[in-house]
């Protein structure tokens, strides 16, 4: 599990990271580019950016024997501590959001515009208090509503920043499909439940995770430690 520092922060306190600043995540500027935000805007423990991230994406609708499989891989991640980051927008996602703000381990939540103005709701102010929990956003203060223009800004956004992905499922032909293809160009690893309706994805080159698989990998991943190899 993780070492990291737990600092507890105001729930108002809102950080911002300019591009020039030592703290700013170097990944970033290396996968996205020139399309790296100027700056970044953060609420709750910025410790959270040393640990390991797994990202985790899902299409809008996922098909009930993934989301079954799912919510198991996403209680074991609970228990082996990983840090998770999405924007937890995508019904699944929420779902898996509400799994994990039940445990312990670090979350990260990217939401798809500015934190200031962004309602707190009740189940996050203790992960908040505890420094456990992080708001992260690469939108300006003018960006005050999600847009799907902005939805995939945050996924290049999130994807960059991680470590690994996982997308329990991605529809054939969908933008998250699509959005796989894109990531996988970077020479991240990217993981999808093995199930023949994510064929298009492992086609790609996503690798599967089975049911007897899964806790093997996810303890693989937690043994390398919340160290983040993500400095490029």
């Amino acid at each position: 599990m993780s070492n990291l520092r737990t600092t507890p922060m105001h729930p108002g306190s809102i950080i911002y990271l300019q591009a020039s600043d030592t703290g700013y995540p170097s990944a970033l500027r290396h996968y996205l580019g020139g399309a790296a935000p100027h700056q970044v805007s953060a609420l709750g423990n910025l410790d959270l950016l040393q640990c390991r991230l797994l990202a985790l994406f899902c299409s809008a609708r996922c098909p009930g024997n993934l989301i079954l499989q799912t919510y198991d891989l996403m209680q074991t991640l609970r228990q082996a501590g990983v840090t998770v980051i999405s924007g937890f927008h995508a019904p699944m996602e929420r779902e898996c959001l509400t799994v994990l703000l039940r445990g312990t381990q670090p979350i990260v939540v990217c939401p798809a515009r500015h934190i200031a103005g962004m309602q707190i709701r009740s189940e996050y102010k203790a992960p908040l208090a505890a420094g456990r929990l992080l708001f992260l956003s690469p939108f300006t203060a003018a960006q005050r509503r999600g847009t799907a223009e902005t939805a995939v800004a945050r996924n290049r956004f999130v994807a960059a920043l991680a470590d690994t992905i996982f997308v329990p499922h991605a529809a054939p032909h969908s933008k998250t499909e699509q959005f796989c293809h894109d990531v996988l160009t970077w020479g991240k690893p990217l993981y999808t439940l093995a199930a023949d309706v994510n064929t298009g994805l492992i086609t790609l080159g996503a690798q599967e995770v089975g049911p007897n698989t899964a806790r093997a990998w996810i303890q693989r991943y937690a043994d390398y430690g919340s160290a983040s190899p993500n400095s490029v």
